[in-house]
């Protein structure tokens, strides 16, 4: 593209907003050479990377970049056997540990069930080599500190220093509190001059004090005298500190070694940082601007509903419908001054650059664009100074370049066509010029004041007319575009608005030709029957909107009554459940008096003993027959090809509704699960099948949803869906903790938990010992391990469930 047409089109200026969300300077540099692409399968993957790094900005927030800076040269040096700084390397750490947060973040999760096949490879990508970041902190603790226990020689080196300069210190400290020296000093200090340490001595009393003078004040009333006394110890701390710096300087280069030999990966590292980097700061672009994915067609169309303008506030800019292509591939843009026209044609064609350039789009999903190999624009005033150019000969410049440059699969735009010269003249050519364009169905967009060219869009198949709507009233621009519509000019309204007497405007109406009359005329009844059609489809869609709530509102209702009546039938059914189980239970103890009596050899009225008991058993087999007689009539007859694996089904036996695991053998009997209950019924007991239409079963996500939706749910079996993925036992002892466990793992079975976090803490291990021996015994566990480095490492134990 050229960078001419980005500029006029403001592309530079969206490439700032994209810059301004990247994390480092390295991504902010990658948003600023950002460039639309022609070709239709990069373009696609581009706008895979984005709609992944907006999915994973919305599940996770956004990536943890850090401190990431370009540590390139850096590593180039390394390549020469250069020794880095402590701050370099430094630098190096930090950067190592926002790859590894970068690592963790890209990190797949279980519940992340779709792949990211342009962002896993980048993470892959990552080496973050964390013992290299470990042994740098270890050693440096500042950009001017090396730790003491970087290496034993070093520590040995500092504490043979620091005793050094305590025998100075206390040599001098008795000078200081001598009497023979006690007037000669200016001050009762030990100072440091030239890293020797000396006394201030005053001058009149040099000679008093042997030794070395290694400073003067400026008013040269003192000097900075390095007694005899300690001039060998101040050499030893001397020699002790070149040790230090030799030690300090061979571990610089023990670690620049290490960066050495992993600087080719940290390169990539460093590359694919930055790719990431630009990537979010699209997705973040994206959610900013509400913006979405275009979808890209392949018969040359533009379709933009609700499209917005991204550099206007999106509290003033009015969206837009803008339709190129199909029936049509010129579109001619009509309206008043101010009233949107030139808005309109940037949009298009800076919704086009941004969606080839691997950006969403603020406009609505059904927005579709076409691959172009160039957009061709010819917007704003091109007068030239230096080159002795009107505005006319400008414009006329750029037109020639663009007639001569474009391409069947380019997008033109012209803003104001044929303007800056004589009307009649300007109309004639710009007429022209379109229909050159039209001829080779290169999709064009321009706009103009020309009546001439309205005619023409109305009389010329593949050229349709648009316009900007204008307010007559408030003499303001509603910014809506109308496609199909010529606009006008207004040109008289708004002066009559603005005050100009009626007799003017009555002698200018008179100068228009009648064709320019009636031509308007017709405009202004299409306006008027414009408006009318507006409020008509207005009133229906309020209409419909009615018809779809009081639709709604009856379904509901129909829905309570259901559930009610089934609540109510349940009810019963319960009841008279336990109505046969007390009259059962009767019976059994009936029986088992009658027993014990006659164990007993008590005498017994065999007689009343037996009516009792058959009038029980006929009453609990009537009460059997009624209940199976309610279980028939809910039976239905069912087609068996219908009863597959994933199909919804109600049993007539339980009066519930299960999912199939198996369908029928071959002796009619398949396995269901209701909830979390899996058992094996007869075909013959199914009342009905469950589908969303009546003719295919349910998949059996849906029909779980459904079952949820029925109350079928593991709650309903004495246990809870809800339960946390973890249990913290620390703190407790090891009874209340194993108790905790027990219940715990019981639960998350149940309710299908596969994977679970028992938390137990470091301390001594003992209760983790304790809980893994647990685990041991435990049969629905199928593996148990220790976390590791971001789970909670030994103080948690990861434990995996048996489905």
């Amino acid at each position: 593209m050229y960078e001419k047409v980005l500029k006029k089109l403001e592309f530079d200026k969206v490439r700032e907003l994209l810059a301004a969300r990247a994390a480092s300077s390295l991504g902010k540099e990658r948003c600023r050479m950002l460039e639309p692409q022609t070709d239709r399968w990069l373009i696609e993957r581009l706008q895979e990377e984005t709609e992944e790094a907006l999915t994973m900005l919305s599940r996770k927030g956004a990536p943890p970049f850090g401190p990431l800076r370009d540590i390139r040269p850096v590593l180039k040096r390394t390549s020469v056997e250069g020794v880095l700084s402590m701050g370099e390397l430094l630098m190096i750490s930090d950067t190592l540990r926002s790859i590894r947060s970068v690592q963790y973040y890209g990190r797949q999760e279980e519940s992340e069930a779709p792949a990211r096949p342009m962002l896993d490879p980048l993470f892959a990508g990552l080496s973050s080599f964390p013992d290299i970041q470990r042994e740098i902190e270890r050693c440096i603790l500042s950009e001017e500190e090396m730790d003491d226990h970087a290496s034993e020689a070093l520590a040995s080196i500092r504490r043979q220093i620091a005793a050094a300069e305590q025998r100075v210190r206390s040599e001098l400290n008795q000078m200081i509190h001598s009497a023979s020296y006690k007037g000669a000093l200016q001050d009762p200090v030990v100072a440091l001059r030239g890293g020797r340490y000396c006394l201030p001595v005053k001058a009149e009393f040099r000679a008093s004090i042997k030794g070395l003078v290694h400073d003067q004040s400026g008013s040269g009333s003192t000097v900075f005298v390095e007694p005899m006394v300690v001039v060998q110890l101040n050499n030893k701390v001397s020699e002790l500190q070149l040790e230090e710096k030799a030690e300090i300087e061979r571990i610089l280069r023990m670690l620049s070694g290490r960066v050495s030999a992993v600087q080719n990966e940290l390169v990539t590292d460093i590359e694919l940082m930055t790719q990431l980097d630009f990537i979010f700061a699209k997705a973040k672009l994206a959610l900013d601007q509400d913006a979405v994915r275009p979808r890209f067609s392949d018969d040359r169309r533009i379709d933009l509903p609700a499209a917005r303008h991204p550099l206007i506030d999106r509290a003033q800019v009015v969206p837009i419908h803008v339709m190129l292509g199909g029936d049509f591939t010129t579109l001619v843009i009509t309206g008043p001054n101010t009233g949107g026209k030139t808005v309109t044609l940037k949009t298009l064609g800076l919704l086009t650059l941004m969606g080839q350039a691997g950006l969403f789009i603020p406009a609505s999903s059904r927005s579709c664009l076409t691959v172009v190999d160039q957009v061709f624009a010819d917007i704003g005033d091109e007068q030239s100074i230096e080159q002795s150019l009107s505005t006319f000969s400008s414009h006329m410049v750029n037109i020639v370049e663009i007639l001569q440059k474009m391409t069947g699969q380019s997008l033109v735009l012209f803003d104001e066509l044929g303007a800056g010269t004589d009307p009649v003249e300007g109309a004639a050519l710009a007429n022209a010029i379109l229909e050159n364009l039209r001829e080779r169905r290169i999709l064009t967009a321009a706009t103009t004041h020309y009546s001439e060219l309205k005619v023409y869009a109305l009389s010329t198949e593949g050229v349709e007319n648009a316009s900007c709507e204008f307010d007559v009233e408030t003499l303001k621009p509603t910014y809506r575009l109308l496609i199909g519509v010529p606009g006008k000019s207004n040109a008289f309204a708004i002066a009559s608005r603005l005050g100009l007497s009626e007799q003017v405007i009555e002698k200018a109406g008179e100068y228009l030709e009648s064709n320019d009359i009636k031509f308007e005329e017709m405009m202004t009844d299409l306006e008027i029957r414009r408006l009318q059609t507006e409020k008509e489809q207005q009133r229906v869609e309020e209409l419909r909107k009615e018809v779809s709530r009081l639709e709604e509102e009856t379904r509901s209702r129909q829905a309570a009554l259901e559930k009610k009546q089934e609540t109510i039938l349940r009810e019963a059914r319960e009841e008279a459940r336990e109505i046969l189980r007390k009259a059962k239970q009767e019976a059994d103890e009936t029986i088992s008096q009658m027993n014990k009596a006659i164990r007993d050899g008590a005498k017994v009225d065999m007689r009343k003993l037996e009516e009792s008991r058959a009038r029980l058993r006929k009453g609990a087999s009537e009460m059997e027959k009624d209940m199976e007689a309610a279980a028939d009539k809910r039976r239905a007859a069912v087609d068996p090809s219908r009863l597959v694996k994933g199909a919804l089904v109600r049993l007539a036996t339980i009066d519930a509704d299960c999912i199939i695991l198996e369908p029928p053998d071959a002796r009619g009997n398949m396995k269901v699960q209701a909830g979390i209950l899996q058992m094996r019924v007869r075909a013959a007991d199914v009342a009905a099948i469950l589908t969303d239409d009546g003719k295919k079963p349910l998949p059996a996500t849906k029909a779980k949803e459904k079952n949820e939706d029925r109350g079928v749910r593991a709650g309903s079996f004495g246990k809870s869906l809800g339960i946390a993925t973890e249990v913290d036992v620390r703190g407790m002892n090891t009874e209340e903790a194993l108790s905790a466990v027990d219940k715990y793992l019981d639960d998350a079975y149940l309710a299908g938990l596969e994977k679970v976090t028992i938390i137990h803490g470091k301390g001594t291990g003992v209760l983790r010992k304790e809980v893994q021996n647990f685990l041991r015994r435990r049969p629905q566990i199928k593996s148990y391990r220790l976390g590791t480095y971001g789970e909670g490492e030994n103080g948690v134990t990861i434990v995996e469930l048996k489905k």
